[in-house]
């Protein structure tokens, strides 16, 4: 960035009235904020545009504008401007403990160090989470005479899987020149980004050694980043422990992409190498699984043959899951009392391990563990609950505070920041102050933010916090919120789905977060495709042009909902089937359907061979029943969304048969939050 003139110190005389005053002001109610909203945005626009003093006449009633201080850092970079280190202290002090503080720091900060600035970038440094700024930290204090330590001050700038921030490769290169960081440490990180499937890092940091390892750590890199290329040379590497590394991980990859191509290289190579258990486990594992994965013929006798020290939580899994699609519910029951006591603890588990016991005639045994888990509110508990015709457990917890409290949270600065920009649209950095203000919060406070968010119609930001943490689980009003509830209702109905199915997508796609986009290029609340956007727009005529347009709740919902009615129609009204093909497409679908037709639809769906979808099918159906129960109160029992491969469905109509929801606990508050979803 080049230097330019910054703005004078007169230029700011307006602002730092405003900025003496705003310290004695709340924040205005966001519904008196309109005229100041506009003023914040003519005056930036001013700032970043016009001439010298255009932005003046804007700022005279921002005095308590919550985004004020952006506005200040906006005229300090006017131009491209590098302000200096005292006007960055001066910001500081007038916005301590600030996002926008921060950033103005960090952003100083990196420039500083880009120029080796050491003794400004110290006089300025405060402590970040940011990597690339913590090794300039301890680059800085090189500079001026200290040597900083390994196991204090590099170990956890070192060991990351990630690629290494250019500005940590001098800090690194020096702590190899100066013996702070030996091979094994050198050797430690490479086994963690090789693992990782990072062969990018892997490649850089071999720069570190001489060249014999360093030819070997390229080995490995090669393999992990093209398995079949570099495998295909492995019969002429000599018999190293490093070459024996790359052989394991590159056969651990491969075996995920072609397991069979694999197995018969692994019969070429097995021989030719002195296996340490560690790299022939992690190889046969691999080929057992991904063999499993396929549901091979040979795939149920290849998991059971692994060795105990090559067995995993994974490979045990795939053992129930291959029994099950075979029908076989002995080889299935066994394969569940093989699991560790942990795993098996699952709710999916559990759950299957009754359906095993009933379906062996063992009822006696079966209804006691149904019941344990009919006491979870989450698909296997909603369907254990159907097999012993139990009313569904949903115990709801509410947020409980006092006016106070409530009014505190509502003006508290940096919230208010993040509520002001959502309110303009403004939804990165809306979230960028989110996430910085609930740093400083309590869990009490957590929850007070999460119901302000939800009441003032932010919603992914009560969703993602409350369903991070299991004792937070049952706030189920915020975290299952009846947005749009007039269209989406209306729309599902006139495609003849059920409006909780389609609020249960909205809630899995998107966490109703309307401007999300995906890597596969889906966008908005129901994660649709472009081409498929356009597509159901022209046949109903709606308006649609481009991919940003789905960023608008009411026609994603439109265009999504009528998608979904689509899917539904091709598999006979079945929300499970419709769902799968909804994440996997209709391809893998019919391939599951055309190899498994015989299964029951629990059966099924843990039979998918695609975890995203297997988890998703599970987590849309919990969620149908959430939000049939926030609707109606009462629920279509989760059973009767499962009709069998082949048997039609229809959605239930207002009248239909539901099941009671009780709660088998007394209902929590905000102090005292527990329970799962």
């Amino acid at each position: 960035m080049r230097n330019r003139k910054v703005a004078t110190p007169s230029l700011y005389a307006t602002l730092l009235c405003l900025f003496s005053i705003a310290t004695s002001h709340q924040a205005l109610a966001a519904s008196d904020r309109s005229e100041q909203r506009q003023h914040y945005r003519n005056a930036m626009h001013a700032i970043e545009r016009g001439p010298a003093d255009a932005w003046k006449p804007y700022v005279v009633d921002l005095a308590d504008y919550p985004l004020l201080p952006y506005l200040e850092l906006a005229l300090l970079e006017r131009g491209n401007a590098t302000p200096s280190t005292a006007q960055v202290q001066a910001f500081n002090t007038r916005w301590p403990d600030t996002l926008v503080a921060r950033t103005l720091t960090e952003t100083t900060l990196r420039a500083l160090a880009d120029k080796s600035n050491w003794p400004a970038f110290r006089s300025l440094w405060v402590d970040s989470q940011a990597i690339d700024l913590r090794c300039a930290h301890q680059r800085a204090r090189i500079a001026a005479g200290e040597k900083p330590t390994y196991a204090e001050d590099i170990e956890s700038l070192w060991m990351q899987p990630r690629p290494t921030p250019s500005m940590c490769e001098p800090l690194f290169t020096w702590a190899r020149q100066n013996g702070e960081l030996d091979d094994a440490e050198i050797w430690k990180r490479i086994e963690a980004a090789a693992e990782a499937a990072n062969p990018g890092t892997v490649s850089t940091i071999s720069s570190l050694f001489d060249a014999s390892d360093r030819a070997a750590a390229q080995r490995i890199a090669a393999s992990v980043r093209d398995p079949a290329g570099a495998l295909a040379k492995a019969g002429s590497w000599t018999d190293t422990p490093r070459n024996r590394d790359a052989v394991s991980l590159g056969m651990y990859r491969y075996a995920r992409k072609n397991s069979a191509a694999a197995e018969a290289l692994w019969d070429k190579l097995e021989s030719k190498f002195s296996w340490t258990p560690q790299q022939k486990n992690r190889v046969v594992n691999a080929i057992a699984i991904y063999r499993a994965t396929n549901y091979g013929d040979d795939a149920l006798a290849r998991l059971k043959a692994l060795p105990d020290d090559a067995q995993d939580d994974t490979s045990r899994e795939w053992r129930v899951r291959v029994a099950l699609a075979k029908l076989d519910w002995n080889e299935t029951l066994a394969a569940l009392d093989a699991m560790e006591p942990e795993q098996l603890a699952d709710a999916r588990w559990r759950y299957l391990r009754a359906r095993m016991l009933s379906k062996l005639g063992r009822d006696a045994e079966a209804a006691p563990e149904f019941a344990a888990v009919a006491s979870e509110a989450n698909f296997h508990g909603f369907l254990a609950a159907d097999w012993i015709k139990a009313p569904y457990s949903i115990c709801p917890s509410t947020i409980n505070a006092d006016k106070a409290a409530e009014q505190a949270m509502a003006v508290q600065p940096d919230l208010a920041r993040a509520f002001e920009f959502y309110a303009m649209g403004e939804l990165t950095p809306a979230r960028r102050e989110w996430s910085f203000a609930l740093t400083k919060f309590d869990a009490q406070e957590k929850l007070l933010a999460a119901d302000l968010a939800y009441r003032n119609d932010w919603y992914d930001r009560p969703i993602f916090l409350l369903s991070s943490d299991s004792d937070t689980l049952t706030y189920y009003e915020q975290r299952f919120p009846l947005a749009q509830r007039p269209r989406v209702t209306r729309v599902a109905r006139e495609v003849g789905v059920d409006p909780a199915w389609s609020y249960a997508i909205i809630r899995a796609e998107s966490a109703w977060m309307s401007d999300a986009r995906s890597h596969a290029d889906a966008y908005g609340l129901m994660q649709l495709l472009p081409s498929v956007a356009n597509k159901v727009a022209k046949s109903a005529k709606l308006p649609y042009s481009k991919p940003s347009d789905l960023f608008e709740p009411g026609l994603n919902i439109q265009l999504g909902t009528m998608f979904l009615g689509q899917m539904a129609r091709q598999y006979q009204g079945s929300p499970w089937l419709a769902s799968a093909a909804y994440n996997a497409g209709g391809v893998p679908v019919g391939r599951w359907l055309g190899a498994r037709p015989d299964l029951e639809p629990d059966f099924f769906i843990e039979t998918i061979p695609y975890k995203e979808t297997r988890d998703y099918v599970a987590r849309v159906l919990a969620f149908s029943v959430l939000y049939d129960w926030r609707l109606n109160g009462k629920v279509i029992p989760l059973a009767t969304r499962l009709p069998k491969i082949g048997q039609p469905y229809k959605a239930p109509k207002d009248d239909a048969q539901r099941k009671a929801v009780v709660c088998a606990a007394p209902a929590t508050t905000a102090a005292n939050p527990q329970g799962g979803d």
